[in-house]
């Protein structure tokens, strides 16, 4: 994995989440394959050299039992100070022990005040709260520990919803497959969109999903039904946003009364049919606005809104945001 380009260092230790380092490994591996493919010269060097990084330099295991080999050890990096461009902190069970390693804490720490970006997958997220590099910054990380590390680390704005967040050199994402998002955006934040778009096409990605998208889908948040019908509406519901999505519309479908739907309905799955078909059409336009370059109006419209004015409100209730600034945010570009 040597290289000359920008220097990517990977913290890893025992019982990591395999996927937090590999994922995003290969993301930017995938960038310099690419570049390499791009160029003329073949003396060019790749724009990222990738090093994984355990304490001693030891090799680590991953809580699936994957044995993984590092090439240096992290102390050996903190003495060379100035040489990591990204720190990339994977996460995984093994994170609750990792921290009571007060040596290995202050490693992380020494690296990342070196580097131009600090970052972690998952739970990694802990090791940086632990070195007190999320204090006064707005982080995320895997939606089942959020709770728990809100609570371990007060002075972290912990926002559970993203798939990753980015405040000032800190980038911190959700679980497993979320750090290969968050890998994306460093490389389009470093080389451009385009190729973040051909890496994701390479590794056949079905989308380059942007930071503000949720960790939850509407349909996830949202307990399926135990009734068949039901849940076959659900279902429905999630392909087609902009159809006739009316209580008494819905209600005909599975052949209700639109009083006894609606009742059935919130006590099966926990929230009323009319919030269901907000959240769902909210998810619905949040992805078209970082993905297309339709009209607001277009948006609105194509998730069964009659128009822009509607789905303005929407956001602005739900999410104290306006479409314009969500997309500024969120869109790929």
């Amino acid at each position: 994995m040597a290289g000359s380009g920008a220097r990517i260092v990977f913290v890893v230790f025992d019982d990591i989440q395999s996927l937090d380092l590999v994922g995003p490994l290969e993301i930017f591996h995938a960038a310099n394959r690419l570049t390499a493919n791009r160029l003329s010269s073949a003396a060019a060097p790749p724009p990222y050299e990738l090093v994984v990084a355990s304490a001693d330099g030891e090799a680590v295991r991953s809580h699936s039992g994957l044995s993984i080999a590092c090439d240096v050890a992290l102390r050996a990096e903190v003495a060379r100070p100035g040489r990591i461009d990204t720190l990339v902190v994977a996460g995984g069970s093994g994170v609750v022990e990792a921290r009571r390693d007060g040596a290995f804490v202050d490693a992380v720490r020494s690296a990342a005040a070196g580097a131009r970006r600090v970052t972690s997958v998952c739970t990694g997220a802990v090791l940086l709260a632990e070195a007190g590099l999320l204090d006064d910054h707005r982080a995320t990380t895997h939606w089942a520990s959020a709770d728990w590390f809100a609570e371990q680390y007060p002075d972290v704005d912990v926002d559970p919803d993203p798939i990753f967040v980015h405040d000032r050199r800190v980038w911190t994402s959700a679980g497993v497959t979320a750090g290969m998002d968050l890998a994306l955006a460093l490389v389009a934040d470093d080389l451009g969109a385009q190729l973040a778009h051909e890496i994701a096409s390479w590794l056949v990605m079905f989308t380059r999903r942007p930071g503000g998208q949720s960790q939850f889908s509407a349909s996830l948040r949202t307990p399926p039904a135990q009734r068949s019908d039901l849940a076959d509406l659900q279902r429905w519901m999630v392909d087609h946003p902009g159809d006739d999505l009316t209580v008494g519309a819905l209600a005909a479908r599975v052949g209700m009364s639109p009083r006894n739907f609606a009742r059935c309905f919130a006590a099966e799955c926990g929230v009323t049919p009319a919030r269901y078909v907000e959240d769902l059409r909210l998810e619905r336009a949040r992805h078209l606005l970082a993905t297309t370059d339709l009209t607001v109006d277009a948006i609105a419209r194509s998730i069964g809104l009659s128009g822009e004015a509607v789905l303005h409100r929407t956001f602005r209730r739900r999410l104290d945001s306006t479409p314009t600034t969500y997309r500024r945010h969120f869109a790929h570009t």
